[in-house]
């Protein structure tokens, strides 16, 4: 038996945070929120690849934080299933042997649940290395699931014991603390991020956003490509502060961004009537959304110049006004993930353990609760940047 948090299905609850969530937001963490600690039996990994891992810390994602909240769109609930235990971002400890990684081992892992971990003839996705494409996660020996985290077979860094497939699984290297470590996983993701932008060298990019999908997409752009200069939306001071510290040549406010990239790029801004939002002829090569609200999705489309590229690393949770797209002709792209074939021929996770090796991330996880100070985590989740914090993790060895 194990302690864990349970994500359960509860349409009352769901409709309860969508009818009174914005107004009465402690109602998110609290008595709406369809999680629970609970003993249950640990997941088995009874199946040749398979291992069990020991979480020691496992990060709060904005994806988790949707999905407790009830803002996570119903398109995904066909690729998940209830009850699950949530935590796709872990440092963990192997309890067993699994193939080349000796028990005691400190792993990371590519939650994504592909081909290789279901047992299943490879899809053109996985065959092609494009591993977080893969048409399989409902399939094979594994229940539903897009991701660990979100299968119910699996377990996640919420709980005491979890599985992982060794087609998951890297190595940490000796030497690197487990709160860089844990940073592994949104790392990869802003790896995979910088390299879908397709950045040419001297491009110029707008990265809308500056928490930890932001922060670390404006790191990857600097570390990875050749951009030119890059424009960072932050909201607090702390925030502002680590975008310059990881890379960004500007940084703006919310209620700046349109003054600041007419002024970097000599762009026209004009004012349609009735109060419809502006826009600018000209702006940024590339824009990356890294907030996913309608507020930044419009912003990033409107400040974009024609036949530039827009890059959705945000999970969309409203929608947003098209009409950029079609009258400058813009390229959108999202951004899923990562993968283990990238196009600088290396898994993600290689590139970030090595970016979460020497960039200036200390005291970037701001602050560990044990799963019983649950409701205490995601509720300082939930006001990160408000706080001056990047990332909330749970230290599941005090749990």
């Amino acid at each position: 038996m194990m302690l864990a948090l349970e994500m359960y299905r509860s349409p009352a609850k769901f409709l309860a945070a969508k009818a009174m969530g914005s107004r009465i937001p402690s109602l998110l963490t609290g008595p709406a929120a369809p999680l629970r600690l609970v003993t249950i039996n640990e997941p088995k990994a009874d199946k040749d690849g398979w291992a069990r891992i020991r979480p020691i810390l496992s990060g709060i994602c904005g994806s988790d934080l949707g999905m407790v909240t009830g803002h996570t769109k119903l398109y995904f609930s066909a690729l998940v299933s209830l009850p699950f235990v949530p935590g796709h971002e872990i440092v963990g400890e192997l309890l067993d042997d699994c193939e080349d990684l000796p028990k005691g081992t400190r792993v990371v892992m590519d939650s994504v649940l592909t081909c290789a971990a279901r047992g299943v003839e490879p899809c053109d996705g996985c065959a092609s290395g494009h591993t977080n494409l893969c048409d399989r996660i409902t399939v094979g020996h594994v229940a539903p699931g897009l991701q660990t985290g979100f299968c119910s077979d699996t377990g996640g860094g919420w709980g005491n014991v979890m599985v992982a497939h060794r087609s998951q699984l890297y190595a940490v290297p000796d030497g690197l603390s487990d709160e860089r470590a844990v940073l592994t996983e949104p790392l990869a993701g802003a790896v995979h991020t910088a390299l879908r932008a397709k950045i040419e060298p001297g491009q110029s990019v707008l990265v809308s956003g500056a928490g930890a999908v932001g922060l670390f997409a404006t790191l990857a752009l600097r570390e990875l490509t050749q951009a030119g200069r890059i424009t960072v939306v932050a909201k607090h001071a702390r925030q502002r502060e680590l975008a310059r510290a990881f890379g960004a040549s500007d940084v703006v406010a919310p209620d700046e961004v349109f003054r600041g990239v007419r002024r970097a790029t000599g762009a026209f801004r004009l004012k349609p009537e009735m109060n419809a939002k502006e826009f600018l002829l000209g702006g940024v090569d590339v824009a990356v959304d890294a907030v996913g609200s309608k507020e930044s999705i419009d912003t990033v489309l409107r400040v974009t110049k024609a036949g530039g590229r827009v890059v959705l690393a945000g999970m969309p949770s409203t929608g947003a006004d098209l009409s950029p797209v079609w009258f400058r002709e813009l390229e959108l792209t999202g951004t899923y993930a990562s993968s283990r074939g990238e196009p600088n021929d290396r898994p993600a996770f290689e590139t970030a353990l090595e970016i979460a090796a020497k960039a200036p991330l200390d005291g970037i996880v701001g602050a560990r609760y044990p799963l019983y100070r649950w409701r205490e985590a995601l509720d300082h989740a939930q006001s990160a940047g408000r706080l001056g914090t990047v990332k909330v993790a749970f230290d599941v060895r005090a749990s």
